[in-house]
């Protein structure tokens, strides 16, 4: 973890630290690590928790450019944004409506204090941002000109896999950098949860004991393009990096016995489920998401589809670091995943930076 003034401590909760690796693995620009440390405060013990990078832009977090707040330059003010999809009101927030049936809250954090141009701008960009993801005609690729499709397909994953009902709901970020044709791109991830239930539809489709609206993402799974990258994130994801994410969180997790069974006594929690067997619960619900998931990728018209088993097969997956050394399994750091298939075709995709304790 890399020097900051700003962190936080989190609940020592294993979806947070199986996802952020996810997101890693899915190639996702910069995710919080984490760090489960014991907390001693004025010599009093108080318990375990996840040490936890806070999002914000910068050379060590997310490294994008960042807007000046109160900026009224029309020619900057499209780019150097971080903004949250919310379900709590802040006043630092905009809403507008999204359907016939919910509002969606936009809060923005970088910039975090708006000039009128900049608050006029950011509204009508989320208007136009909706108008373009719930266009009946689904082959206009109209919103794919405002966001970053491979993105939006990958942070979808790892809202499946997890089994995360929050994912389209609150806790969703999206930032724009300062490029020529800069999109919204989605991430990084936050408030991360893993449902543990049996999987029998699209994590937002599937019932809760709460209520939530999931934002856009009904409409996206509609469209062609959006399937089709989903499908390409996925076969680079499953199954070859499957094994490497679980021994990350075996290697990052099961550790912690002891400091848990302290925080238990502090807290004079009743839950005495060793660390290993939570980690294995976790990891179970996991691998069954993945193996529902991998039957039922979306296709255009957003239905179960079972994959064509003619389809071609991954036959082998290097990873190699900046210094070009390879290995079976990903690095620390960034990583270049070389995949070779059946039909002798090879991809090439930057992915992390990946945080491992070893190779």
């Amino acid at each position: 973890m890399k020097k900051n003034r700003h962190w936080a401590l989190l609940h020592f909760h294993l979806p947070t630290v199986a996802g952020m690796q996810l997101g890693n693995i899915m190639g996702m620009e910069w995710n919080p690590s984490t760090k489960p440390v014991e907390v001693v405060l004025n010599g009093d013990y108080v318990g375990l928790y996840l040490l936890t990078e806070t999002i914000r832009i910068g050379k060590n977090r997310l490294n994008i450019y960042e807007q000046p707040n109160w900026n009224k330059d029309g020619s900057t003010i499209p780019y150097g944004w971080l903004v949250e999809v919310d379900n709590y009101y802040e006043a630092n927030q905009i809403y507008l409506p999204e359907n016939n049936q919910w509002g969606v809250r936009i809060t923005y954090h970088s910039p975090d204090s708006l000039s009128s141009a900049q608050k006029n701008w950011l509204t009508d960009e989320f208007k136009a941002f909706n108008t373009a993801i719930y266009d009946d005609d689904k082959t206009s690729g109209a919103w794919e000109r405002l966001i970053d499709v491979d993105a939006m397909a990958r942070y979808f994953i790892i809202q499946e896999v997890l089994d995360n009902s929050d994912g389209f709901h609150g806790s969703f970020y999206l930032h724009k950098d300062y490029e020529d044709d800069a999109r919204w791109v989605a991430g990084p991830l936050w408030d991360l949860n893993c449902n543990q239930r049996e999987k029998t539809d699209y994590t937002f489709r599937m019932k809760t004991s709460y209520g939530f609206t999931p934002h856009w993402i009904g409409e996206l799974i509609k469209d062609g393009d959006f399937c089709d990258a989903v499908k390409d994130a996925w076969n680079q994801f499953y199954p070859v990096q499957v094994q490497p994410w679980m021994e990350y969180i075996d290697e990052n997790l099961l550790h912690c016995g002891d400091a848990l069974y302290q925080d238990n006594i502090r807290w004079n929690r009743s839950n005495t489920e060793s660390i290993g067997d939570r980690v294995e619960r976790m990891k179970s619900s996991l691998i069954a998401n993945m193996e529902w998931f991998d039957k039922h990728l979306p296709h255009a018209a957003g239905l179960d589809h079972v994959n064509d088993p003619g389809e071609k097969n991954i036959v082998n997956v290097k990873y190699f670091n900046l210094a070009g050394m390879s290995s079976d399994k990903p690095w620390n750091g960034v990583n270049i995943m070389l995949t070779t298939y059946s039909d002798g075709c090879v991809d090439a995709v930057k992915v992390g930076p990946i945080n491992s304790s070893s190779n």
